[in-house]
């Protein structure tokens, strides 16, 4: 397990906590064997289109907690793109039972070039009151951007003396864009502010599973229901109160290792709470595998292998037609890290090729340390080598160059933006913000029917294509896609 330590105001980056890389190509079986035997490097590039930010990653795990509110420590600008997450509130609150959700509250200091240098702590301090009075919130969140963490500012201070003054937690994020190449870095800082100041040592054992998630469907009541628990959702749609309490839950599920790699790290190291000793729910080998891991920890074999065979009995046939029809078809993904192992697997149980990937980072190990939570891994064995398989660090320009010389029968992405890439070479382009659509027994099912719904009806996209213009040169799109990366190709 990784090292672990709430007394310093900053998580350790992923580069060095746990090994991350954002570039590589080559495939899939490759990558984990590297990854296991330690030898695996990044790959250096001469020229890079843009990057994610930690901030938006810390953002999406604050601005969606019900009772709090987000202060963006910097220039306005910083600032501009967290404006989505509150129609991510209202278009999912619904999936988790809130009727009446209300407007996110999202604030910035706006620092202006004076502040940058005289310093920006005493309007950050005015600001923090500021927001107390108007919103009430319960918990305020400081995000820090590249320009507070240039000029210096103590955030922690400042956070600290107005959390003593208006008697709340007021969280300092360390979370500036510069920090980290791996933006996922930003889960990591939003959660080491949450587990410092938010959750409470346990009094007793409670009688649910913390599920640390994204904004997804509520598939977990339901599979919890037999075994006599309810899940905690963490942190969209969470309060201060059920994040208080989640050091009592008997049990720790995730939804996506990428995002709940350190939560799940510190909460089992900190407060007791296991985590599940295996990768999510994704295709059919692999929910067999969660549901036992999930009945061997909390003392309930017998109920796991009947839930299994109840949703096998039930869903199979079904599977078995899907597999059918899609069986040979062709497909790429793009996405997160663990999301796209998950999206890999699921393109493998429904019998289709996977002909390449292009995966935003790549985790070396998670902080739980187990070779079972590594999804990747599973996917190779469980269904075999995936070619063409990049750590692309959200260069656009490889994904481009990468569909335009596969070109796949139908383009799966988790993010929104990347489908654009796809349509415009007229392939069937299909993004489905959900990350619990497809995952269990009866989510290889939901996400086969839309996979083939989209490849069915592809007249849009064939008429894009005739229409589209690709800001790419011919040049580029006969290089290798690694061609920027140390020890690249060129071609011509």
């Amino acid at each position: 397990m990784s090292q672990i330590n709430l007394n310093l105001p900053a998580v350790e980056i992923r580069e060095i906590r746990t090994g991350s890389i954002v570039g590589y190509d080559g495939d899939a079986k490759e990558l984990v064997d590297l990854a296991h035997s330690g030898k695996l490097r990044d790959k250096e590039r001469s020229f890079m289109q843009c990057e994610g930010c930690s901030i938006t990653k810390a953002a999406c795990m604050t601005v969606l907690i019900q009772d709090g509110a987000v202060i963006e420590h910097g220039p306005i600008g910083c600032s501009s793109c967290l404006q989505g997450y509150n129609f991510n509130y209202y278009s999912n609150a619904h999936l988790r039972g809130i009727e009446k959700p209300t407007q996110r509250k999202i604030f910035s200091t706006n620092l202006q070039e004076k502040d940058t240098v005289y310093g920006g702590a005493q309007k950050l301090a005015a600001t923090i009151r500021e927001v107390r009075k108007r919103t009430g919130a319960n918990v305020i969140f400081v995000l820090s951007t590249c320009a507070a963490a240039i000029i210096g500012d103590d955030i922690e201070s400042v956070c600290n003396e107005a959390e003593e003054e208006l008697g709340i937690p007021v969280v300092s994020i360390t979370c500036e864009g510069f920090r980290s190449k791996v933006w996922t870095t930003g889960f990591d800082a939003a959660y080491h502010g949450i587990a410092r100041k938010l959750i409470g040592k346990p009094e007793k054992k409670g009688d649910f599973i913390n599920v640390i998630n994204f904004w997804g469907s509520d598939r977990f009541r339901d599979w919890f229901a037999p075994f006599g628990y309810k899940p905690n959702y963490i942190t969209p749609f969470s309060t201060t109160n059920t994040l208080k309490h989640s050091s009592e839950a008997v049990l720790t599920v995730q939804a996506c290792s990428t995002l709940g790699s350190y939560l799940g790290a510190v909460l089992e190291k900190e407060y007791g709470v296991p985590e599940i000793e295996t990768a999510p729910p994704y295709g059919i080998a692999q929910t067999d595998r969660w549901f036992r891991a999930l009945g061997k920890a909390l003392g309930q074999e017998e109920v796991a292998e009947k839930v299994i065979a109840e949703k096998k009995e039930r869903y199979l046939d079904r599977i078995a037609e899907l597999r059918e029809k899609l069986k040979g078809k062709t497909a790429y993904v793009t996405g997160g890290a663990a999301h796209g192992h998950a999206l890999l697997t699921v393109l493998g149980e429904l019998g289709m090729n996977a002909v390449g990937a292009s995966i935003f980072h790549h985790d070396a190990v998670y902080d739980s340390g187990r070779e079972a939570n590594d999804q990747l891994a599973e996917r190779v064995e469980d269904y075999g080598n995936v070619p063409n398989y990049r750590v692309c660090g959200k260069q656009e320009y490889e994904i481009v160059n990468a569909l335009n010389k596969l070109r796949p029968d139908i383009l799966l992405a988790r993010h929104g933006g990347m489908t654009l890439w796809g349509a415009k070479f007229g392939i069937p382009s299909f993004l489905v913000g959900d990350e619990h659509y497809s995952m269990g027994y009866e989510g290889i099912i939901d996400y086969g029917e839309k996979i083939l719904e989209t490849i069915e009806n592809d007249e849009f996209v064939k008429n894009l294509q005739k229409h589209a213009i690709n800001p790419y040169t011919n040049w580029w799109l006969t290089q290798e896609p690694d061609h920027f990366q140390k020890g690249g190709k060129a071609n011509g």
